[in-house]
């Protein structure tokens, strides 16, 4: 009976949204660069920035996320090695393969999620928080560089991480945070406006970004055993090492729920933006997305049993 009240107060909802998104995107044609720059520029940093200045984290917790979030990696980028060689995937292939898996959509599907189950407790989030912005440096490095190595060196990968707009947002409410400094209410009221959208515009982004994704050939060997990966395998190493790392509480829960999430589509845009298996990677984050209403629903509802 708990897991069906989950997924009908956590899952369900975005779900809701994601269809809504689905329709306007079909029915209205939405440029959806646009929107997604608003997400990027103004109401993700905005939420990010007040989870950050709200949430008191201490110094070693931090240090024992960072240090699970670097282990838990490397693990996937190592099985996701191995399998592409299991499969005989060509380099652009197993790009996106080991991309799929890695790879996991913390932001505009992970956030809002968080929001939803820890609504009580803003650590919760604000782990998800330090969880997306480690993805994105994740992504625009170990990601990069599994689609064009040859092409990109590491100051101009460096650039493009100090101009995402989360880095200054997190830094910024982290810093106010620790110095304890009072933010006026004619400045807060807005930047708390912004936040509060965030979780809405950025599920219905995500829905208009899956109803352009072709359903042609989606079942295919490469897009199973990646859903697989990401979906039963990523869990499945979280688990292990947070009891390795003997995590516990608020702190366990948000890690292993954030394990389970789908691919990210910042996969499937960077292999657009690159030309390396474009529908591969688009079809791998569709697939995932909506696989994951059933396996983030039991994620999320085994660590209600494991981490009370």
């Amino acid at each position: 009976m708990f897991i069906g009240i989950i997924f009908l107060n956590v899952i369900l909802p975005i779900l809701f949204l994601l269809v809504i998104g689905a329709g306007l995107q079909r029915k209205f044609a939405f440029n959806l660069r646009g929107i997604s720059n608003l997400i990027t520029y103004c109401l993700m940093p905005a939420a990010v920035f007040i989870n950050l200045y709200e949430t008191e984290i201490e110094v070693q917790v931090l240090f024992e996320i960072i240090g699970y979030l670097l282990t838990f990696s490397l693990l996937l980028i190592v099985v996701t090695a191995m399998l592409s060689k299991l499969l005989s995937l060509n380099k652009g292939e197993s790009a996106i393969f080991k991309n799929g898996i890695t790879l996991i959509n913390s932001g505009n599907y992970g956030i809002p999620v968080s929001q939803l189950i820890f609504q009580a407790n803003p650590l919760g989030v604000s782990i998800q928080i330090i969880v997306m912005v480690f993805q994105n440096i994740l992504t625009y490095t170990y990601g990069l560089y599994n689609l064009i190595s040859a092409t990109k060196s590491g100051l101009e990968i460096l650039k493009l991480l100090l101009k995402m707009p989360i880095i200054h947002a997190m830094i910024l409410g982290s810093l106010l945070n620790a110095l304890q400094v009072p933010i006026p209410k004619f400045i807060w009221i807005p930047i708390s406006h912004l936040a509060d959208a965030f979780l809405a515009i950025a599920l219905l982004l995500l829905g208009a970004q899956l109803a352009q994704i072709q359903f042609r050939t989606i079942i295919n060997r490469t897009i199973v055993v990646s859903s697989i990966g990401r979906l039963i395998i990523g869990p499945t190493v979280s688990l292990f090492l947070i009891f390795v790392f003997g995590l516990d509480g608020i702190v366990a829960q948000s890690l292993f729920i954030a394990s389970s999430f789908p691919t990210s589509r910042n996969s499937s845009t960077l292999a657009l933006e690159y030309d390396v298996y474009p529908n591969l990677a688009a079809q791998t984050v569709l697939f995932t997305t909506v696989l994951s209403a059933i396996t983030v629903t039991f994620v999320v509802y085994l660590s209600t049993i494991l981490f009370v």
